[in-house]
């Protein structure tokens, strides 16, 4: 199968501030990432705060253009930013953002915001307008009479609920959840982590799920990409990742996941907070946290390569299949 969104040497480098003392060094948030998802898909982007997941994701969608790298959606390379043709293609590409109050217009009714994107891509008006917006509510699990209703007036899972009616108006064919459920209480995290499942399945849309919570991710995603310090350090199937984690730093985030019925054993405690990204660590940026770190660590920076099969990781203490044969 084809790919739909491919991302290939993604970097992006933000400015530091300028000062008395001179230009602070520049933060490389995106750092050589190589990504492919195909349609139907849901890759999971993991991986603690500042990682650079979030920054990944609005790159996928042409919102943050690449210092450096290329993103190519449905074989054709990503357009310019505010260009008509990244316009039109923003039909096909939908994020769902991570506060539903902060991504709606307090203004505007919800009926009025779930139609909204119907105008501005003219797919539909007057009467047969009012009917999607009917039924992408129905889809969503929102009542109709909510419809005249402002986002104040709506809990906190309906709002998000709002938002992905909004996004699905277009019919897109990817959409990038970006910590989609982590402002929600945890029994309505699992009904908004069901919605979008089963209106994947549904649709056929293939996602980029970013989140900090594996229990989530788990959940939802087949493939999962592990992101340290701008850089993706180990990608496999969910299944793979949850029952034999191989980097270092995804067998921390796996150790603190609880399982249902059993107590939480062998977690593994990381020391001290990652990097400042203006000042990497020379060699492996996981290294000052690692265990495990041998001298090379300390040196060289591991490139991700194939550990097993459709598997990838970047860390000096795996061993690739090329080194087996030899």
């Amino acid at each position: 199968m084809s790919a739909l969104l491919q991302a290939r040497d993604l970097v992006r480098c933000y400015e530091g501030p300028k000062s008395l003392f001179g230009k602070s060094p520049a933060v490389r948030a995106v750092d050589g990432v190589n990504l492919t998802l195909r349609p139907g898909e849901t890759l999971g982007i993991v991986g603690e705060s500042g990682s650079g997941k979030s920054t990944l994701g609005r790159m996928l969608l042409g919102i943050d253009p690449p210092t450096s790298g290329t993103v190519a959606f449905d074989g054709e390379a990503m357009p310019p930013l505010q260009s008509p043709r990244w316009r039109a293609l923003r039909a096909q590409m939908q994020l769902v953002y991570q506060d539903p109050l902060a991504a709606l217009d307090r203004r505007l009714t919800i009926a009025d915001q779930i139609g909204e994107p119907l105008e501005i891509h003219r797919l539909a008006k007057g009467a047969e307008r009012s009917e999607r917006v009917r039924d992408l509510m129905a889809q969503v699990g929102l009542r109709q009479d909510q419809g005249d209703r402002y986002p104040h007036e709506l809990s906190g899972g309906q709002r998000q609920r709002v938002v992905i009616a909004r996004a699905l108006a277009t019919s897109p064919r990817l959409l990038v959840c970006d910590e989609p459920v982590s402002a929600l209480d945890v029994s309505i995290q699992a009904q908004v982590v069901n919605l979008l499942r089963d209106l994947q399945e549904s649709h056929g849309i293939a996602m980029v799920f970013i989140s900090h919570d594996l229990k989530v991710v788990r959940n939802i995603c087949d493939h999962v990409a592990v992101m340290y310090l701008g850089r993706i350090v180990e990608e496999a199937s969910s299944d793979e990742i949850f029952a034999h984690p191989l980097h270092p730093y995804t067998r921390a985030l796996v150790s603190s996941v609880p399982i249902p019925g059993k107590p939480l054993t062998g977690r593994i405690l990381l020391k001290g907070e990652p990097p400042n990204p203006a000042q990497r660590p020379a060699g492996c940026a996981f290294h000052p946290r690692c265990g495990s770190a041998k001298p090379a660590c300390h040196v060289a920076a591991p490139p991700l390569e194939p550990v097993a099969l459709a598997r990838r990781a970047a860390c000096h203490l795996l061993v690739s299949p090329q080194d087996h044969a030899a």
